[in-house]
């Protein structure tokens, strides 16, 4: 039932948003010193010389077509350039992914089972740094550290099969912290509960337990998680993929934005904001069928 008025105010939000920016697209495609006939005949034929109201319900309807327009600079259709680009973004918020969780399994449940200990502690202060890194300086320290100096990876590009590793790191980092002091907290509420406690008291050994019963409770919500975040980095993938020039959405999207192409953008945005209310959807659906108390809750709700 949410989705739909989301969608409508995605759409809204973002064509006037969008048009709301600096700059002129004619002033970038033919220059400042342009005749005012040019000028007229190209605006005309973009359609920027229609109302407002009139351009936004051509873009609307369009949507609803699947056609986000064409590109002012390259005159491809928004709806190409974006399947284009689709996979190398997509693959690189996998291996993001794959990266955070590598990373935060291990230190959420090390976290856990040293509650309040030098090893909890150390695990704390490694999420708040991860936190504090945002991807546009971490990006760079990577690549000045292990592309220049150590001289192991590549700076940049896709064409090595070891380019996604320093932008998969970079964009799976702060995913890690969260997701570890996630863990965490889910694994002491486990260990605290009376299915915990009434399988030590049968006889049950803690580790067996904590292996057994308790871990793998705690990683329920991880599922919830990873969906999410798998929309919200196709986002935080934009400087990201700028900075070590990955050929992805997010590098399209900062690309547009140079040259003021106002369907790339619109396009863009909104083909990201359906993607993280697809994973949103999914995310709901997929932990009902794996958790029975979500589906037996919502019966008697």
């Amino acid at each position: 039932m949410w989705i739909a008025p989301t969608a409508l105010g995605v759409m809204i939000l973002t064509f006037f948003f969008v048009h709301m920016v600096p700059g002129d697209p004619i002033e970038v495609l033919l220059g400042e010193h342009a005749l005012p006939v040019d000028r007229q005949r190209l605006t005309e034929s973009l359609g920027l010389h229609l109302p407002l109201w009139q351009q936004f319900l051509h873009f609307i309807t369009g949507v609803f077509r699947f056609d986000f327009g064409t590109s002012f600079y390259s005159g491809e259709s928004v709806f190409d350039m974006i399947v284009k680009r689709v996979p190398a973004t997509a693959y690189l918020a996998l291996m993001a992914i794959l990266f955070a969780m590598l990373m935060a399994v291990p230190m959420g449940i090390w976290s856990a089972l040293h509650k309040n200990k030098w090893q909890d502690r150390l695990a704390l202060t490694f999420s708040m740094l991860a936190f504090a890194m945002p991807s546009f300086w971490l990006g760079p320290l990577l690549i000045i550290f292990f592309s220049l100096y150590l001289k192991m990876l590549p700076v940049s590009g896709n064409d090595e099969w070891n380019s996604i590793i320093l932008p998969a790191f970079t964009l799976g980092f702060a995913m890690s912290a969260m997701t570890a002091r996630l863990l965490r907290s889910s694994l002491l509420e486990n260990l605290e509960s009376d299915y915990i406690k009434t399988a030590l008291a049968k006889g049950l050994s803690y580790e067996k337990a904590t292996r057994q019963h308790a871990v793998k409770n705690a990683l329920l919500p991880l599922v919830t998680v990873v969906f999410l975040q798998a929309g919200a980095l196709l986002t935080g993938a934009i400087l990201t993929e700028a900075v070590f020039s990955w050929p992805g959405l997010g590098s399209l999207i900062v690309d547009a934005l140079g040259k003021r192409d106002y369907p790339t953008i619109q396009g863009c945005v909104l083909f990201i904001a359906f993607v993280y209310m697809l994973m949103t959807l999914l995310s709901d659906i997929v932990y009902a069928l794996i958790d029975p108390r979500i589906r037996y809750s919502t019966e008697k709700g």
